[in-house]
């Protein structure tokens, strides 16, 4: 098994899979991974509809402009936001910390505040503020899945409303990406990475 650093040295955006079946062992896996993320007052957003058939996967590639590859992937994770799993999860989460003395009680009141204020913002613009929770528990899926010897690619550029009324969804589901995975059939090399000293703000 990799090591954590040996992973994310490895990781790349794979664009051509194989077309072996995965294993659904591996992933219940994945998703139990993302399941462990860290996530804003414990609040877990995160939602996954993994997706396997043809016909719905060919319909994800059009959602994302024709990025025709998506559809040769043995499976594609939708992942999402529940927006009002996030107010309430945010809520009972602060609660809960200041309960084991985590947080004061003031920050307990900031939070449940500022819960009750997002409920007033529009949801298209509340769905990015939440995202970088579900962001974190998707780079776990990435990094687990080469444990299994699976690569994946990140896709943001999509047509949210059109997957949305693929599923049937409401504007309480925000679709912040879709994860193709499969066993690589290319090995891509490393893409140009900034220099540390570049990166860091003196």
């Amino acid at each position: 098994m990799l090591t954590t650093k040996e992973a994310i040295e490895k990781r790349r955006s794979i664009r051509k899979f194989k077309p072996d079946s995965i294993a659904n062992e591996y992933i219940r896996e994945l998703l139990n991974a993302a399941r462990l993320a860290p996530s804003g007052c414990n609040a877990q957003p995160w939602r996954f509809k993994v997706v396997k058939d043809a016909a719905t996967k060919a319909k994800l590639a059009q959602a994302a402009y024709d990025q025709s590859f998506i559809s040769q992937a043995p499976v594609v994770i939708v992942c999402c936001a529940d927006v009002q799993g996030y107010f309430d999860g945010t809520v009972s989460g602060a609660q809960d910390l200041g309960k084991i003395g985590a947080i004061e009680g003031r920050i307990v009141t900031i939070l449940e505040g500022r819960a009750e204020a997002f409920k007033t913002i529009e949801r298209s613009e509340l769905g990015p503020r939440i995202a970088s929770n579900v962001a974190i528990a998707i780079e776990h899926i990435v990094l687990r899945a080469l444990d299994y010897g699976l690569g994946s690619c990140w896709i943001r550029l999509i047509d949210e409303q059109k997957v949305k009324e693929l599923f049937g969804w409401d504007d309480n589901i925000y679709i912040v990406a879709l994860l193709p995975i499969g066993y690589p059939a290319e090995i891509p090399d490393a893409r140009k990475r900034l220099e540390l000293n570049e990166i860091i703000i003196e």
